[in-house]
């Protein structure tokens, strides 16, 4: 496929979905109402508040999110040469949730400062998950599939134990770390877009320049040296850049899983593996992969809404297990 068409498809796709995002809810806004309201001009001066305080803000929350989890869940997999791995899967999210409910039961004020803490200790705790991981992980110089979802998995257990341990201890913060848990991208509001944005451009920008080297990478460690690249720096500049996009979205929309695992196949399949595509497409698809998900919370048992993050592990359970099967099959790890 071209590369000019693969973008308008996935901007299309995108466009399509923040729209979807915007309509859908407990009250349906009229699709030209919202064109009117984007502007201060709704006939109903409900839809204009509805959509600015509310439905707006959720849904670009919402988006970065899904951002932040396709284009980490690609470096992962670049950087580990590795199909399994993913934020979610290797324990990272989990680590950046303890991170982020730790900082919550300290009580800090729910004001911008207080906010800033939050996907600063995620993203503290998610960094020294991921070394823990590799090291566990690690036979030699390589990274076996088997080792690291084996070290994710009890990383990730230790971390979700810790988090709990919290959450029962701070009871004056367990509504707040609760509605985290469930998504707490419902309840942000402008503020916490405001605050996400700075973490998320510097992890995602990290990531987007980080294309070639993770093309390099894919032919291992020693000749990608010998091809003149500083491997171990370039592995810590991926590895900061992804931690730092995983923290920010987990610390303003709690742990969801298998975005940052599916997106990125789907991507490769359709478009290609060359990293300096597939990061900036993943980015796009997983914005638009978690919006539709977050649609279909909304609406499966509306008026309940499900936590978007049931809506992914649904599609994400059965596409890991098809994938395990494939990378033994297929002799990887």
């Amino acid at each position: 496929m071209k590369k000019t068409s693969s973008w308008i498809i996935l901007i299309l796709a995108l466009g399509a979905a923040l729209v979807l995002s915007v309509h859908i809810g407990a009250v349906s806004i009229p699709l030209g109402e919202i064109w009117r309201a984007l502007f201060g001009q709704a006939a109903n001066p409900a839809h204009h508040t509805i959509l600015w305080e509310i439905r707006l803000p959720r849904t670009v929350l919402i988006a970065l999110t899904g951002a932040a989890l396709g284009g980490s869940g690609a470096a992962y997999q670049g950087l580990f040469r590795n199909p399994l791995a993913d934020p979610y899967l290797i324990g990272v999210a989990s680590g950046a949730g303890f991170g982020a409910v730790l900082a919550m039961s300290l009580r800090w004020p729910y004001s911008f400062w207080g906010l800033m803490a939050v996907p600063a200790a995620a993203f503290l705790a998610a960094m020294i998950t991921v070394l823990v991981v590799m090291a566990l992980a690690r036979s030699g110089q390589a990274l076996p599939t088997a080792n690291l979802i084996l070290a994710g998995v009890a990383v990730s257990s230790f971390a979700s134990a810790l988090t709990s341990f919290l959450m029962l201890r701070s009871t004056g913060e367990l509504r707040r770390a609760l509605a985290w848990l469930l998504g707490g991208a419902a309840l942000g509001g402008w503020q916490a877009v405001g605050v996400m944005l700075p973490y998320l451009l510097l992890g995602l920008g990290g990531l987007m320049i980080s294309g070639h080297a993770l093309n390099v990478l894919q032919f291992g460690d020693e000749q990608a040296q010998q091809l003149g690249l500083n491997v171990p720096r370039v592995r810590m500049v991926i590895l900061l850049a992804a931690a730092l996009s995983t923290a920010a979205a987990v610390a303003f929309a709690g742990i969801i899983g298998f975005i940052g695992l599916i997106v990125p196949h789907v991507m490769r399949l359709l478009f290609g593996p060359d990293y300096r595509a597939l990061i900036p497409h993943s980015i796009l698809g997983g914005a638009t992969a978690l919006l539709l998900a977050d649609v279909l919370a909304r609406v499966l048992l509306a008026p309940q809404e499900l936590p978007v993050g049931v809506i992914t592990a649904l599609a994400g359970a059965p596409f890991f297990l098809w994938l395990l099967r494939r990378s033994k099959t297929q002799g990887i790890g």
